[in-house]
C-alpha cells in the first residue's frame, strides 16, 4: 500500500488515479495529513500541501525526503489548479521512477475530447501542430498518443455530423444474460443456464418497456439501435425473431444508420439465428474471440475455442453480414507479444471489417480482481510492444483508427481503440465517448442519458438484478419517463 497524504481535501480523485498509474501493483489511499497511516514498508510516501500561492508535492523514501514545487497558474479557476496540482505529481513521480505515461497527466475516459474541443472552437482555427504541442505541454502526452487521439477526433467529428442532435436519440436493449461470466468481466451478465426458466418473464417486461419509450420518444428520429448484454445470442433464435419483431413494430426503423447486435460469444452462435438477425435487417455484428489462444482461452472462462470463433465467423459471412466486428483484449493473464502476434495473424486472415483492441482494465466486480491476489498483477503484460502489434495488424487490415476511450485500472495505462474499414465505423460506440446523444437505454442494469444544452448530463438506470428487473418494471419505466 502507498499512502499520499494532504493538508486539504481536494482533488482526491485526481490525486489517487494519477499516483495510481504509476504504481498499478499497489493499493492507494489519499488521506488527511493528520492520519497516523503510513505506506507499507519498502513504498514511498507522498505529501501534498496547498500553500498560499502554490502546492508542493513532497517524496520520503527512507530517511531521504525531495520537495518540489509549483506556483499556481490560475488560483481562481478550479480547473486550472487541478491541471498545476497533476503537473507537479506526474513530473515528480515521473522523475522518481525514470518512467513516463503515454497519456501523461490524463486519466479521465476521454482524452479524444481535448482535440475535439480545439476542432470545434467557433473563435479561432487550431492547427494539427498546435493541437499536438498542446496536449504535450498542457498534460505531458506522448507525440505518439496525441496524434493518434488528434487523428481520430477528426473522424469522429465527420461522422457524427451526419447525426440528428437536437431532435433525434439512440436506443440501447440490454439482454443479461451470457454462457458463463469471463474472469475480467464485470458487466451486469447473468449465467443462462441458471435463468432459463426467467428468459419468456424478461422479454415480456422488456416488451413493456419498449412500448412506454416508443411513446415517450414519438416524434423523435432514431438514429442507431445497438442490443449488447451479456450476450443477446444466449438467446433462442424464437427469442431473438421476437425480440425484433417487437422493435420493428414499436420504433420506425426507417431513419436508422446503424443497427448492432453484440453476437460476441462463438458457443452461442448459430446459422439459424445469424438468418434472424439478418432478416430484422441488422446491420452490424461483434464475434469476439479476445484472444486466439487457447490457454488464455480457459484460463479466462471462455468456453468457445479459436476455431469455433473462426467457424462463427465464416457462419456468419455465409450468411451475408457485411459488417462483422472482433474484439480483443491485450493483457490478459500470461499472454507475451508473440501470443498477441499470433492473434493479430489469426484474425487478420479472416479479414474483419473493424477490430477493437482493449486494454485490460482490472475491475473490482470481475472475478480478476481475486485472481490478482493469488497470482500478481505482474501476470497481466500489456505494453507498448503489443500496442503496436495490434495498431500494425490493424493497418495491415486495412483499418484506421475511429474511437478510443480509456477506463481505470487500465494494465499498461494504455488505451482502448477501435480501428475500422471506411464506411464500416461503429457510429454507436463514438455516442456513448463524445455524450452528444440522447440515448434510451432498455433493459436489466441499462443507464439512460439526456443531454440538456450547456452539455449537462441526467442519467437514470435500471435495477441490475434480472428478477428486481422484472418485479420493479412499472418503475423503472417512471423513471424513463421523469428524465424524458
Amino acid at each position: 500500500m502507498i499512502v499520499v497524504k494532504t493538508n486539504e481535501a481536494r482533488f482526491e480523485y485526481d490525486i489517487h488515479s494519477l499516483v495510481k498509474a504509476f504504481y498499478p501493483d499497489r493499493e492507494v489511499k489519499v488521506l488527511e495529513k493528520a492520519s497516523t497511516m503510513q505506506s507499507e514498508e519498502g513504498m514511498p510516501e507522498f505529501e501534498i500541501e496547498f500553500q498560499r500561492n502554490g502546492i508542493s508535492f513532497s517524496i520520503k523514501e527512507e530517511d531521504v525526503k525531495t520537495e518540489s514545487h509549483t506556483l499556481f497558474s490560475n488560483p481562481d479557476d478550479r480547473a486550472e489548479t487541478k491541471n498545476d496540482l497533476k503537473m507537479l505529481i506526474y513530473e515528480s513521480l515521473s522523475k522518481f521512477l525514470k518512467r513516463e505515461l503515454p497519456w501523461g497527466t490524463l486519466t479521465g475516459i476521454r482524452p479524444t475530447k481535448i482535440p475535439m474541443t480545439l476542432l470545434s472552437d467557433q473563435e479561432k482555427s487550431y492547427s494539427e501542430e498546435e493541437i499536438l504541442r498542446f496536449m504535450q505541454k498542457k498534460y505531458a502526452v506522448s507525440e505518439e498518443k496525441g496524434k493518434l487521439s488528434i487523428e481520430i477526433a477528426k473522424r469522429e467529428k465527420e461522422l457524427l455530423s451526419r447525426l440528428h442532435y437536437k431532435d433525434g436519440y439512440s436506443l440501447y436493449i440490454g439482454i443479461p444474460f451470457c454462457p458463463t461470466t469471463c474472469l475480467y468481466c464485470s458487466f451486469t451478465s447473468f449465467p443462462i443456464h441458471a435463468w432459463i426458466d426467467k428468459v419468456d418473464a424478461y422479454l415480456t417486461a422488456l416488451e413493456r418497456e419498449i412500448d412506454a419509450v416508443a411513446v415517450m420518444m414519438d416524434g423523435k428520429i432514431l438514429d442507431t439501435v445497438y442490443i449488447g448484454g451479456g450476450t443477446p445470442t444466449t438467446l433462442s433464435a424464437k427469442e431473438l425473431d421476437r425480440l425484433f419483431t417487437k422493435l420493428k413494430g414499436a420504433f420506425d426503423f426507417s431513419s436508422v444508420q446503424e443497427f448492432t447486435v453484440e453476437a460476441g460469444r462463438a458457443d452461442s452462435i448459430t446459422k439459424e439465428k445469424l438468418q434472424v438477425l439478418y432478416r430484422h435487417g441488422v446491420s452490424r455484428i461483434s464475434v469476439n474471440p479476445q484472444t486466439m489462444k487457447e490457454e488464455t482461452l480457459k484460463m479466462i472462462g471462455r468456453k468457445a475455442t479459436a476455431a469455433q470463433t473462426v467457424e462463427a465467423y465464416e457462419l456468419a459471412r455465409e450468411v451475408g453480414f457485411q459488417n462483422i466486428n472482433m474484439d480483443i483484449i491485450l493483457g490478459l493473464p500470461g499472454e507475451s507479444a508473440e501470443d498477441v502476434a499470433g492473434t493479430i495473424e489469426k484474425i487478420g486472415r479472416l479479414a474483419p471489417d473493424s477490430l477493437t483492441v482493449h486494454s485490460l482494465a482490472v475491475k473490482r466486480a470481475s472475478k480478476l480482481s481475486q485472481w490478482i491476489q493469488v497470482n500478481g498483477i505482474k501476470m497481466l503484460n500489456n505494453t507498448e510492444e503489443t500496442m503496436e502489434i495490434a495498431a500494425k495488424g490493424a493497418e495491415k487490415m486495412g483499418l484506421a483508427p475511429y474511437y478510443l476511450y480509456r477506463q481505470k485500472n487500465m494494465s499498461g495505462n494504455f488505451e482502448n481503440v477501435g480501428y475500422a474499414a471506411e464506411g464500416k465505423f461503429g457510429i454507436y460506440n463514438i455516442l456513448m465517448m463524445e455524450e452528444v446523444q440522447d440515448i434510451v437505454a432498455i433493459g436489466a442494469g441499462s443507464i439512460s442519458k439526456r443531454l440538456y444544452e450547456g452539455g449537462r448530463i441526467e442519467r437514470c438506470e435500471n435495477v441490475k438484478d434480472v428478477a428486481q428487473y422484472i418485479g420493479r418494471i412499472d418503475e423503472m419505466i417512471e423513471r424513463k419517463r421523469a428524465l424524458f
